[in-house]
């Protein structure tokens, strides 16, 4: 009987779980909504991996009920060590594999990203996030708990500072920038101003607010001074995320791989990349940069065929995901949580 696996990747917006064989085969692959404790509790995620994982066992033609040797799952704010152990008790009583790991999805993108044992990863999405590894097993975490534990950036904050320095350029208590222009022409609105007050009535929803962070880019990218500074901003807050967990690791002196995850830093705007990576070879000389080009539930995946002592399948893994696209889950994912 072959040793199978399932590998899941969750985070604020998207689910991926994998149904996968031990010589690196992809046997089934769904994608549903977030699956994050932080943003629909513990049961909730527990309901909602539990529609998904149906659903790929449909995806795979596996039936239910057939072994599963290990389930990986990483997920977006599993920080903390108490939700970890609650989030690990919750999900090994599911009984959905021989073994259970849990752990935050940080460390789904630092394996996709790279095999080398001394490596950190900062993801740079809808929020940012930073761990670590060493060779000898020590990690490096964050709280990650937004600004009550000092984390600032990623495309929200950077949306959100981007409609306050718009208003303010405008109305004349901060400097002038083209973002106000941008943003007002955004909404197709005439000033910053009725933007702020639409938002205010919800004649415009406050999730748009969100779609101004490419705008941010944007006009960075022709120079504007205040864009620009938030750009700088954010760099300066990647980095400090690195030299961090690195110090913590004793890594900065030595050769290690910084892996760039999250769609702000997979999207390679120059202006940001060209800094992070020029500011993390000056504080730490030997690193290696790369930036994902992976979906981050391949590095799930990648971690349970290693605690499988299956890693020598890594390379057909990574060329069986790489352009492989995820079924839409199968059910709709309220349904998925409520079956």
């Amino acid at each position: 009987m072959r040793s199978l696996y399932l590998a899941v990747d969750g985070g604020n917006s998207k689910t991926d779980v994998v149904l996968g064989d031990a010589d690196g085969r992809v046997l089934g692959f769904v994608r549903g909504g977030t699956s994050s404790p932080h943003n629909i509790g513990l049961t909730g995620t527990v309901e909602v991996l539990g529609g998904l994982i149906r659903a790929v066992h449909a995806d795979a033609g596996v039936p239910a009920g057939t072994p599963i040797e290990a389930i990986a799952l990483y997920l977006s704010g599993a920080d903390l060590p108490i939700e970890l152990t609650r989030l690990h008790r919750a999900i090994a009583a599911e009984a959905w594999a021989g073994l259970t790991i849990v752990d935050n999805d940080c460390f789904a993108v630092l394996r996709a990203g790279t095999a080398r044992p001394d490596a950190v990863t900062v993801v740079c999405g809808a929020g940012t996030n930073c761990v670590g590894r060493a060779e000898d097993g020590r990690t490096a975490r964050f709280p990650a708990l937004g600004p009550l534990s000092g984390d600032w950036g990623g495309g929200h904050d950077l949306a959100d500072h981007a409609l306050r320095s718009a208003v303010r350029g405008e109305d004349g208590r901060g400097r002038p920038t083209a973002l106000s222009r941008a943003v007002a022409d955004h909404f197709d609105l005439p000033t910053v101003e009725a933007v702020s007050i639409a938002l205010h009535f919800g004649d415009l929803p406050m999730e748009r607010v969100h779609e101004l962070s490419p705008l941010l880019f944007a006009v960075a990218a022709t120079g504007d001074e205040v864009a620009s500074a938030l750009i700088e901003r954010q760099a300066e807050e990647i980095l400090a995320q690195h030299r961090v967990a690195a110090g913590r690791l004793g890594l900065l002196d030595r050769p290690h791989a910084l892996v760039l995850g999250g769609g702000v830093l997979r999207a390679r705007h120059p202006q940001l990349h060209d800094q992070v990576v020029a500011g993390a070879r000056r504080q730490a000389p030997h690193v290696e940069v790369i930036v994902l080009d992976t979906p981050p539930v391949t590095g799930a995946a990648l971690l349970a065929l290693d605690a499988m002592g299956r890693s020598a399948a890594e390379p057909a893994l990574r060329a069986a995901l790489h352009h492989r696209e995820p079924a839409r889950a199968l059910v709709d994912l309220e349904d998925a949580g409520a079956a």
